[in-house]
């Protein structure tokens, strides 16, 4: 067994390796850049360099410099973890040439299935179904908008070296496909320093299938079922489940015989997973399931692999790196109950999911289910990376019980004034639609305006607020930093009103007869309290005296950045006119494009941004003036 491991990544994947090396005794070694010299992996581990400044390109992608730790740490072995480094086989092979045990598939295998147009050519000649469209070299914008018509509208365009939904775009017609196919370059380019595209026909009622396999170097292929990862929005999965609902033994038996033939076509070894697209409209059937690509590395949904087998899929790793065979055969894994994951990201979905950064002054994750997470209390979430804060994974003996389990742990998270996502996600669960297995890839897309608009606050649940803000509840453990208001019951006098601020608006809460029970949980925080109820944050308190002045601010056209980024493009200049929602300019944060547009119709004035510069948040980048008469 290895006894010393470097992990070449950050955030919640370190942590959860590291957490399995300890377990087998293995040593760990971290690495840090500026932004994460006080982040959790660094304090896990047993040992941590620092390998550059903040920015990713200068120090999580810096390979000869995290060889250069391993070397300096005595490390035996580098795990890559998923993204960054983890799929670059140019980096796996100056590993091994440095002397260092990889914790991957060999370079080749990397290379064979790192391009997703050669990967497709490779599968067709093993027998491995795949989606119809245009992998050619050709990359001229003319050759592809002329593919594209060959294929018919929609058609996908995907970044040939792509991944995690990056340069990846839907095109619904021909006059959108110039723009998409532009933005997809640029990501591309950016995220894996290749541009190159390939297309493919847009498959109807997709649901996204994938199978987790494992190889060894004694030449032993399994395959531990599948996942459904259908539920995604913009490409990026969202909520992952195993096994896949409404498979049925034969089409398992087809899709995974299939899987274990791409793995061995390019004598894989480790852990890998193989797409497939499949055309949901009648069913999951074995003849209406293609091969998409295979991303050689561990899934960031991994977990729910682990918990429907009991496989500790890193401790495999570590053993086939050793040069162990796999721990069990074919034969000896099977399926039991179901298991789904949540991904809790920084992002505001009312705000069209633009990241949130800044410091988790209060933290709170379920401690009922499995949580995966790389951040804590007082700890940073950075612009620099991935906005992932942690991964909520939940079982049962049937996927009701899964899904209800994950919803009510996303129903109680809290992390402020960080924004997320677990509105949004227990929501998703408790849609019917969701529940009975009839969502598409498109499903969120599709519901964008239902799934993203935050409910109000329960009434029953204000007036318990609004007591225990006016007259604090006592508690056995009275130096707690939380008011918790589970089954929290309320009787009050007829005709007794009062008032409370919820995200700075007034509202008025009669007390009167008032009796109910409620699931919510209440925070203090350094400026009130934040209620928390079905996964939705609300600012709380009881009403101040507005000072002179103070009245609400209102839209004065002024355009600021949402978020801090790097401004990739500006399409307007000074003095141009403009209609309310063209598109002014696109900033990248977090590895993702958000286009800005005009609020109102009227002039660009005071333009300050250029293609290529930082900005940061609540900068003010333009400013539309109305034109008179419009």
């Amino acid at each position: 067994m290895i006894r010393s491991l470097l992990i070449a990544n950050r955030g919640e994947i370190a942590c959860r390796i590291i957490r399995t090396a300890r377990k087998l005794g293995v040593e760990t070694v971290a690495v840090y850049s500026d932004a994460d010299a006080n982040a959790l992996h660094v304090k896990m581990a047993d040992n941590a360099v620092h390998i550059g400044p903040s920015p990713a390109a200068e120090s999580y992608l810096r390979g000869e410099t995290i060889i250069a730790a391993a070397k300096e740490t005595g490390a035996e072995a580098i795990h890559p973890g998923y993204g960054f480094l983890s799929e670059n086989a140019d980096f796996a092979e100056a590993v091994i040439k440095a002397g260092l045990i990889w914790v991957g598939p060999k370079p080749d295998s990397i290379r064979a299935m790192g391009l997703k147009d050669a990967a497709k050519k490779l599968m067709q000649a093993a027998g491995v179904p795949t989606t119809p469209g245009y992998l050619g070299d050709d990359q001229s914008p003319q050759t592809l908008a002329k593919e594209a018509e060959k294929i018919g509208f929609p058609v996908l365009i995907k970044a040939v070296a792509g991944g995690g939904g990056k340069g990846m775009r839907k095109v619904n017609a021909p006059d959108e496909f110039a723009d998409a196919l532009a933005s997809c370059q640029r990501e591309a380019k950016a995220s894996f320093g290749d541009d190159k595209v390939l297309l493919e026909k847009w498959i109807t009622g997709p649901r996204h299938i994938e199978v987790q396999v494992f190889g060894d170097t004694h030449a032993n292929t399994v395959h531990l079922f599948e996942r459904d990862c259908t539920l995604q929005r913009r490409h990026q999965k969202v909520i992952e489940e195993a096994p896949a609902p409404g498979m049925d033994e034969a089409t398992r038996e087809a899709v995974c015989a299939a899987a274990v033939r791409a793995a061995e076509a390019v004598n894989y070894v480790g852990a890998g997973t193989v797409e497939f697209i499949a055309d949901g409209s009648e069913g999951l059937r074995a003849d209406r399931i293609w091969f998409m690509e295979m991303n050689t590395r561990l899934q960031v949904e991994h977990p729910v692999t682990e918990e429907i087998t009991g496989v500790d899929l890193v401790e495999w790793q570590l053993r086939v790196a050793s040069g162990e065979p796999l721990p069990k055969r074919q034969d000896e894994l099977s399926i039991n109950g179901w298991a789904m994951e949540a991904r809790l990201y920084a992002e505001n979905p009312e705000t069209g999911f633009l990241p949130s950064t800044g410091t988790l002054e209060a933290f709170e994750l379920s401690d009922v289910i499995r949580t995966d997470s790389g951040v804590t209390q007082g700890g940073e979430v950075s612009p620099f990376y991935d906005p992932m804060i942690a991964k909520l994974i939940s079982t049962g003996e049937t996927r009701g019980e899964a899904i209800d389990a994950l919803a009510s742990a996303c129903d109680t998270v809290l992390t402020w004034p960080v924004r997320n996502n677990a509105g949004f996600l227990a929501g998703l669960l408790r849609r019917n639609e969701f529940r009975e297995a009839t969502v598409t890839t498109g499903f969120i897309g599709e519901h964008l305006d239902a799934v993203t608009t935050r409910p109000s606050p329960a009434p029953g649940t204000l007036a318990t607020v609004a007591r225990v803000l006016a007259e604090p509840v006592e508690t056995t453990v009275p130096d707690t930093p939380w008011h918790r208001l589970p089954g929290f019951r309320l009787s009050a006098p007829a005709d007794l009103e009062t008032r409370l601020e919820v995200d700075g608006a007034g509202v008025t809460i009669d007390l009167g007869d008032t009796s109910t029970d409620t699931h919510a949980l209440l925070q203090p925080v350094s400026d009130g309290h934040v209620l928390v109820e079905a996964g939705w944050a609300y600012a709380v308190s009881l009403p101040r005296t507005r000072t002179a002045g103070a009245a609400d601010a209102v839209s004065d056209g002024a355009v600021r950045a949402p978020m801090p980024g790097k401004v990739v493009s500006v399409a307007v200049k000074d003095g141009a006119q403009v209609a309310s929602g063209d598109k002014l300019m696109v900033i990248e944060a977090m590895k993702m494009e958000h286009t800005l547009t005009a609020p109102m119709d009227g002039k660009v004035t005071g333009l300050t941004a250029q293609a290529g510069a930082q900005v940061a948040e609540g900068v003010k980048l333009m400013e539309i003036v109305g034109v008179e008469g419009s």
